[in-house]
């Protein structure tokens, strides 16, 4: 039997109120704190864009975390909270000392501000929020000059939406009166409008997640970097890429960098790892090429050296010494958590050189070989390794290559009894909580 909680006399009212849009700007001066956010809530679910234009003006607090409310991108509630003035282009801070707001933040994560009740105005959780009591007093002509904050996560694919658009149009307009931030970054392949649009409205400076999914054309870098490509020769092509690498110096903050078929840095990762400002805890390369300059670069960056999480997957491996690879392992041994070589194609000879740091990774808590050519001997004395690897959760592991016939077609009952075999042998070893062993991708259904 289901219970349904009734709404209380005051959701009611705010209900009503936000319905009939009986309430003017005299009114809302006068509202209690507690009310801002469930009014604020209900016009703009319900998508009444006077009410929450009149909303922002009268707002009693520094923020509005307004991106949680946003589910799905929605070009007519976005458009109204960027709308008014006083708001859009300067924070605003009242002749009596009550300060307006100064930071819109557009993140799409959850937020205590919408928890606030009327009743809650003595709470920690208002204290933290609201602010507005306690203020200095600012002048008020230096308080016009504050620019309003605008913080927002960027998940842009290969061609923008409705929103997006107005967004970044929005954005560029207002970019002298607003300070915009955006700390997660995401970029497919783009319009060169567009990526001229972010290049110009960001500062890379805030941005602390990177990630770039694109097979860009040279023509398409040199747009996003500004870079004047008159014609193109080598030596254009080169001033290029070394520019682009080069803006990796303005990232102060960046923890986490995520790159996807970027094939145009090859041999160039030195460059832009070597000049970021702090340490990365995420470092993923997918589906990309790189060489054997760029593998021992690796040993050699100080950005790299406090890593959580090193993910190369499908970055084939197959001709390459790993012997600096296992220099930043051993490195990153006290710090590194997950350690993600799916699909590089290595052989036992070359994983056999990591051996000795794996046995120093006591932190780690996620591997995953599948994809990888190991023997089952091999497999055998890999998992012999990982006796210190108490923390570990999820362990993928390649099925050997004697589970394949000469085709190579997956022979089942092999496929069994070997793997059967190392889950005794790794039971042995330690207590394992999530471990698997799989076969390649079979051609047929698309499945390991």
């Amino acid at each position: 039997m289901n219970v349904h909680t009734p709404p209380t006399l005051q959701k009611l009212a705010i209900q009503t109120l936000v319905r009939e849009e009986a309430i003017g700007m005299s009114d809302l001066e006068e509202l209690a704190y507690g009310l801002f956010p469930e009014l604020f809530k209900e016009a703009f679910d319900g998508r009444y864009t006077k009410l929450i234009k009149a909303l922002e003006i009268a707002l009693p607090f520094h923020c509005l975390p307004v991106g949680s409310l946003m589910r799905t991108p929605d070009l007519e509630t976005l458009q109204a909270v960027g709308f008014h003035p006083r708001v859009c282009h300067h924070s605003y801070v009242s002749p009596t000392g009550g300060k307006k707001l100064q930071f819109l933040d557009l993140q799409n994560v959850h937020h205590n501000f919408w928890n606030i009740s009327t009743d809650s105005e003595d709470s920690d959780c208002l204290a933290e929020i609201l602010d507005g009591k306690q203020a200095v007093k600012v002048h008020l002509r230096y308080a016009l000059r504050q620019h309003l904050k605008v913080r927002v996560d960027l998940c842009i694919g290969s061609c923008l939406d409705e929103a997006q658009a107005w967004f970044l149009k929005w954005a560029q307009e207002r970019k002298g009166s607003l300070y915009f931030c955006c700390t997660k970054m995401k970029i497919w392949a783009l319009p060169v409008k567009a990526l001229r649009q972010i290049s110009h409205v960001f500062d890379p400076k805030d941005i602390t997640e990177l990630e770039l999914n694109t097979e860009w054309i040279l023509l398409e870098l040199a747009h996003f970097i500004d870079f004047h490509l008159p014609n193109r020769t080598r030596v254009t092509e080169v001033k290029c890429i070394n520019k682009f690498a080069s803006q990796f110096s303005k990232f102060n903050c960046l923890q986490h960098l995520f790159m996807f078929c970027i094939h145009f840095l090859r041999f160039q990762m030195n460059q832009v790892l070597g000049c970021l400002m702090t340490p990365l805890k995420t470092l993923s390369i997918t589906y990309s090429l790189i060489s054997q300059r760029d593998l021992d670069s690796f040993a050699c960056c100080q950005s790299l050296f406090q890593l959580k999480h090193l993910e190369l997957r499908e970055v084939v491996l197959l001709d390459l010494d790993l012997m600096h690879l296992r220099g930043l392992l051993m490195k990153v041994a006290g710090t590194l958590e997950t350690l993600d070589l799916q699909g590089c194609r290595m052989k036992d000879s070359q994983l056999s050189v990591l051996l000795p740091a794996f046995k120093q990774c006591s932190q780690i808590s996620n591997v995953n070989y599948y994809n990888d050519d190991f023997s089952m001997p091999f497999l055998k004395d890999l998992l012999q390794h990982t006796a210190n690897w108490s923390k570990m959760n999820v362990e993928q592991y390649p099925a050997p290559l004697k589970c394949y016939n000469e085709f190579p077609q997956v022979s089942v009952e092999r496929f069994a009894q070997l793997c059967q075999d190392l889950m005794d042998t790794l039971r042995a070893i330690r207590q394992p909580k999530t471990s698997s062993f799989a076969t390649d991708i079979c051609h047929t259904c698309g499945e390991c």
